[in-house]
């Protein structure tokens, strides 16, 4: 899972790391030092959409995990809709030169940023 942060005056984002899903156990406890450290106030989840809109077979998925979080935490959750990000992210970190390799292990966390900054833009 890709993690990202705002700034304190939540107009940029940033990546901050990748988190393996599973362990869930792993992911929930690092997600829970991430909340502590920051002091989170909205956790934002990527919700996956068709190019049409409609929600497929990834959204059920990411509703079930929605559903287990906010039973293991406090913080308040929102979707966003996550539709390419992925491919921005890939994007970005190939004009930036990222090593293929490297690109694996960040696309994630850049995919979050991205995901973010869309969500922070819609607030302006």
């Amino acid at each position: 899972m890709g993690i990202a942060m705002s700034d304190e005056l939540k107009m940029i984002a940033q990546p901050l790391e990748f988190i393996p899903a599973e362990p869930f156990s792993g992911f929930l406890d690092r997600l829970k030092e991430l909340l502590h450290e920051y002091e989170v106030e909205l956790i934002l989840i990527g919700m996956p959409r068709n190019m049409d809109g409609s929600f497929g077979e990834a959204s059920l998925k990411v509703r079930e995990f929605a559903a287990v979080l906010k039973n293991s935490i406090t913080v308040p959750m929102k979707t966003w809709d996550e539709r390419l990000t992925s491919v921005q992210a890939n994007r970005v970190l190939s004009q930036g030169g990222v090593k293929k390799k490297k690109k694996r292990k960040n696309i994630d966390a850049m995919a979050a940023a991205i995901l973010l900054q869309s969500y922070l833009d819609s607030l302006a």
